[in-house]
């Protein structure tokens, strides 16, 4: 999905999150307002080049904040503390799957309400933890969606699942462990090679203990990208894309780099949440909403 106009606006308040967590405590106004004129001067906010994602353009700012600062990952702290926020509640989210008479329908629903949990929303991504079971019950995806996933599920012997942000990926693992509960398949969990926002990496996998309930990789991209694009990951994360019959693909950026991709015959299953005005007219979802949509790569 290209970028549109709302894109840019989000982009710089994005930026302007990244710069302060990156220069807290040192001299902010100034370090903020030069770091801040750097990303205005990128030629792509200007808007003379709309055939591009917004996860491309956040790259270039990335890299820009990344320079100036010093810091390789202004968003470390935050992604440690959602992290421990998340696995503290486990217990009681993985209790709340078990009692539910559909645990795997309640466990897709965590999943994709954990995708609240994102830099690019709000300067301090919202803490979850209070509100996750009321919601569940407020939730519906739709049966025809939902019955179409686990048609997929039932078919997949090799399942590649796209991970997001920082502790949402707590309760991506309690998804896949109820998807291992009731399937026979192979799971590898992707995350990004390289920190960005607070996108999970290995270092957040092994925080939660990923590797529990499936083998982690990385996607290989060399750059600060919150997003997967095929011909830049590496090759070990190619061969396994192209050995899994079923992707899961979680979070906006994601969706924004995949959809893009042409890889005939693939079927994909994007969850995120209903974040902005795009996504609310591309999906047709209400801002704040679950958007659970099948789809093939081609």
């Amino acid at each position: 999905m290209h970028i549109y106009t709302d894109c840019i606006p989000c982009i710089l308040n994005m930026s302007l999150a990244a710069i302060r967590g990156a220069t807290q405590g040192k001299d902010e106004g100034k370090d903020e307002k030069k770091i801040f004129k750097a990303i205005l001067d990128l030629p792509l906010l200007r808007g003379n080049e709309w055939r591009i994602t917004s996860v491309e353009i956040v790259e270039e700012v990335m890299k820009i904040i990344i320079v100036e600062t010093g810091m390789n990952d202004p968003f470390e702290a935050e992604k440690m503390r959602q992290n421990q926020r998340m696995m503290a509640v486990l217990p009681a989210l993985e209790q709340e799957v078990k009692n539910s008479r559909t645990p795997l329908l309640s466990a897709v629903k965590l999943a994709i309400t954990g995708n609240g949990i994102d830099a690019m929303v709000s300067e301090r991504p919202s803490d979850m933890t209070g509100r996750i079971p009321g919601r569940l019950r407020e939730i519906s995806l739709g049966g025809e969606n939902v019955r179409e996933l686990l048609a997929r599920l039932q078919r997949c012997r090799q399942l590649l699942y796209v991970g997001d942000n920082a502790g949402e990926i707590v309760m991506d693992k309690l998804l896949i462990q109820t998807i291992k509960i009731l399937y026979d398949l192979d799971v590898f969990y992707v995350v990004r090679s390289l920190p960005v926002l607070n996108d999970a990496t290995r270092q957040d996998a092994e925080a939660v203990g990923m590797g529990a309930v499936a083998q982690v990789v990385e996607n290989g991209i060399e750059g600060p990208l919150p997003g997967t694009i095929l011909s830049r990951c590496s090759r070990e994360f190619q061969a396994v894309f192209r050995e899994s019959d079923f992707i899961l693909s979680k979070g906006g950026g994601n969706y924004e780099t995949l959809s893009e991709e042409r890889v005939p015959g693939k079927p994909v299953t994007y969850m995120l949440l209903s974040k902005c005005p795009v996504y609310r007219r591309h999906f047709d979802t209400p801002i704040g909403q679950p958007i659970l949509a099948n789809s093939f790569m081609a």
